[in-house]
């Protein structure tokens, strides 16, 4: 392990565990909001408010920057884009119920309620020949005293009609990969950690920063 301590800009315990197990073999030693003690506001509420995937992760990264007081921060936003929807929910995808009242698993269920509704009226409605392709995208950005990074993952598959798994968050039970052997939900943090949309965007991130010396 360095000597540095690095804050992921996440409360999603799902995102900790598989980000964790990727900078543990980073030899990086990282925290979070959680366990510093930051409290969450209104403010980091509306973080997510830009149209794009890496001005999310931007303002993640840099609002934690600055409220742990100058931390080395890591940042994140990613998302489902469905090729039959138009590339929604997109940056939309963890509130694209909305009914952010509810508890994240609660949220999860809604969000793939409507997932299931929005799928099966395009399925009726588009002329044939249709795919059900779709892609999870990831942001991974990086703010410092030095300045900023950012890096982009992703991850093709399809979206299923039923669900399989009971691991991972979100849209993973509905997301089936080629590269993961299933969805999601059915993969392994360690294999997540190894060829998720998220870990390529991290993994390409903390490269590059290793060889600009910033880690």
């Amino acid at each position: 392990m360095t000597g540095r301590l690095f804050l992921l800009a996440t409360r999603s315990a799902g995102k900790l565990a598989e980000l964790h197990a990727i900078f543990s073999e980073f030899g990086l030693q990282v925290t979070d909001p959680k366990s510093l003690g930051i409290p969450e506001t209104s403010a980091e509420e509306g973080l997510e408010c830009y149209d794009t995937f890496e001005e999310n992760a931007l303002a993640k990264a840099r609002y934690f920057f600055d409220i742990s007081g100058g931390l080395p921060t890591f940042g994140d936003d990613s998302g489902l884009c469905v090729n039959l929807l138009g590339g929604e929910p997109g940056v939309y995808s963890k509130r694209w119920s909305g009914r952010l009242d509810l508890s994240p698993k609660e949220l999860d269920a809604a969000n793939n309620a409507k997932l299931v509704t929005r799928m099966r009226e395009a399925r009726e409605s588009a002329p044939l020949p249709f795919t059900d392709s779709a892609r999870y995208v990831s942001a991974a950005a990086f703010k410092d005293s030095l300045g900023e990074e950012i890096r982009r993952g992703e991850i093709e598959g399809r979206i299923l009609e039923t669900p399989r798994g009971e691991r991972g968050f979100g849209y993973d039970p509905y997301f089936e990969a080629p590269d993961l052997g299933g969805t999601f939900a059915e993969a392994t943090i360690e294999t997540t950690a190894h060829n998720s949309h998220r870990s390529r965007a991290f993994r390409s991130l903390l490269n590059a920063l290793r060889a600009q010396g910033r880690l």
